[in-house]
């Protein structure tokens, strides 16, 4: 059975620094409670990445393998996590320019969880692990140098 999360976040930082942000895993640690990222196969995680493109994420103990699978510029970035503690789960983060300026952030995913009755757990932590996801993207594009961005 599929279950489901979204949380919102505000940012004064227009869609494409927020964007900007999302696309470099060097970053992530900056602003999340994720204590290291990298770029499976060696690359360089201070670069813009690209649809196929494997992130690793470690945060205490725990490592995720995220595929990028989405990207539509300046709204839309879209993965997939392989393995874990589910048999899928496929994560949105779309990005809405707001009339009074700024962006609204969407983080969202759809997800089944490999263990059975473990669902509601996991939508309830993923909720608020994501929530503190949202709240720091949404605050450190405001602050941070974005390259190619006014």
């Amino acid at each position: 059975m599929p279950y489901t999360y979204a949380v919102t976040s505000h940012s004064p930082a227009k869609p494409e620094a927020v964007f900007t942000v999302l696309l470099r895993a060097a970053t992530w640690p900056s602003w999340s409670p994720i204590d290291s990222a990298e770029i499976e196969g060696g690359g360089d995680p201070d670069l813009p990445q690209e649809v196929g493109d494997v992130r690793v994420f470690r945060t205490g103990r725990a490592t995720a393998r995220e595929n990028i699978v989405e990207l539509l510029a300046d709204r839309r970035f879209g993965y997939e996590n392989a393995g874990g503690p589910f048999r899928s789960y496929r994560g949105t983060v779309e990005l809405a320019e707001t009339p009074q300026g700024g962006t609204d952030i969407t983080w969202s995913a759809t997800f089944e969880p490999k263990l059975p009755l473990s669902g509601p757990f996991w939508r309830w932590y993923l909720t608020r692990f994501m929530q503190r996801m949202a709240d720091g993207l949404a605050a450190y594009a405001d602050t941070a140098p974005t390259p190619g961005v006014a």
